[in-house]
């Protein structure tokens, strides 16, 4: 499958999942804003994927990454960020979603399995009563240690701060 054809709409994801459920296939799911791709993602996804036989990522837009992060963030746009993570082998297929929470596509893939990080346990999970109650699982996954977006930024921030001091 070609990069670009792996980043889909909503739509599109729905019926691949219909189809793909159908031929017995087991579907995963997760979601985030991915936005500077670190090891701690790409452990996280190749995790996910041992589990399951198709990958859905849900993908938070630019806006919707304002809106949750604040107005300087995403660093990278939705689809450079679409297009990194389908070039992962662990992710089958990439949607961008507007909403703040991904509850609107997690109910059009039905998903076998919705995971989230580990930091999650104990907290209200998107889409996780929908997924129990139509015989899906809940799986959360731990990350890398110290692998995340914002130490990268920060590391970032202060390799170049002192590097204009020099």
């Amino acid at each position: 499958m070609r990069l670009l054809e792996k980043i889909v709409s909503i739509d599109d994801a729905k019926s691949i999942a219909k189809r793909l459920k159908e031929e017995g296939e087991i579907i995963g799911f997760t979601n985030g804003c991915f936005d500077i791709i670190h090891a701690g993602h790409v452990n996280y996804l190749a995790k996910a994927k041992e589990n399951v036989d198709v990958l859905f990522v849900g993908l938070n837009s630019d806006n919707s990454v304002r809106r949750l992060k604040g107005k300087n963030r995403p660093i990278n746009n939705q689809q450079d960020r679409a297009i990194v993570l389908a070039g992962l082998e662990s992710v089958d297929f990439v949607v961008i979603f507007e909403e703040d929470t991904p509850i609107k596509l997690i109910e059009a893939i039905k998903p076998d399995f919705l995971f989230k990080g580990a930091d999650w346990k104990g907290k209200t999970v998107v889409g996780a009563d929908f997924v129990l109650k139509n015989g899906g699982r809940v799986e959360f996954i731990d990350f890398l240690d110290g692998r995340s977006t914002t130490s990268t930024i920060e590391r970032i921030i202060d390799a170049y701060c002192a590097d204009r001091r020099v």
